[in-house]
């Protein structure tokens, strides 16, 4: 792809990193930003800066906020005795808006992925496990994609957690095999979480 103008070639390098954003489309965004008034420019660079700056990652669960602890856990009306553990930021969106759960979440911030060089270390794995140590935890339910990756996972927290007093589940498979879990439509995803079963009962099915 040939440019007559550098500033254009840099901007549309850059958009083009984004995932999922090939050159064509990189070029139909910068030549739509120069559509645009000043104001409205400024206004999009400073809030990526904003963001980039600013954002913060809440002290218990790991979820994007805007203080340091995120609206979930600082609501009074969850169930902070009920814990969600997902794999990331898009899941626990993808969970309230079903509007079926009302325990909160633990963001693993990935999954193990020996493939990817992704281990147990790499993961936001003790600080759960510190959590349910407290005592004050009745339930964990593993929420993670239902591939290769996602059970690997699931059967390493079971193996961390199965020591402690409580209740560990998994969502329903209502979720098919290898599905990602941010791809699921809500009336499946909540069908999944509210008739979730025991891990234990979802390893003697294998």
């Amino acid at each position: 792809m040939n440019f007559s103008s550098k500033l254009v070639e840099e901007a549309v390098n850059e958009f083009s990193k984004l995932p999922g954003v090939g050159k064509r489309t990189a070029l139909r965004f910068v030549l739509h930003l120069l559509k645009q008034k000043n104001t409205d420019v400024e206004h999009f660079g400073k809030s990526i800066i904003t963001l980039r700056q600013d954002l913060k990652y809440c002290k218990s669960c790991h979820n994007i906020s805007d203080k340091d602890s995120c609206e979930i856990c600082a609501n009074s009306h969850r169930d902070n005795s009920i814990i969600c553990v997902v794999e990331d930021i898009r899941d626990v969106m993808a969970i309230e808006h079903t509007q079926q759960y009302r325990g909160v979440y633990h963001v693993l911030g990935g999954i193990i992925s020996p493939m990817d060089g992704i281990g147990p270390n790499d993961l936001n794995v003790e600080s759960l496990v510190k959590k349910v140590s407290n005592g004050n935890v009745k339930e964990i339910i593993m929420a993670l994609s239902t591939t290769m990756e996602g059970d690997t996972t699931n059967f390493y927290l079971y193996k961390r957690l199965k020591e402690y007093n409580i209740i560990v589940s998994t969502i329903a498979r209502g979720i098919a095999i290898g599905d990602e879990l941010e791809f699921a439509d809500e009336i499946t995803l909540a069908r999944s979480i509210t008739n979730r079963i025991l891990y234990e009962n979802s390893l003697l099915n294998k």
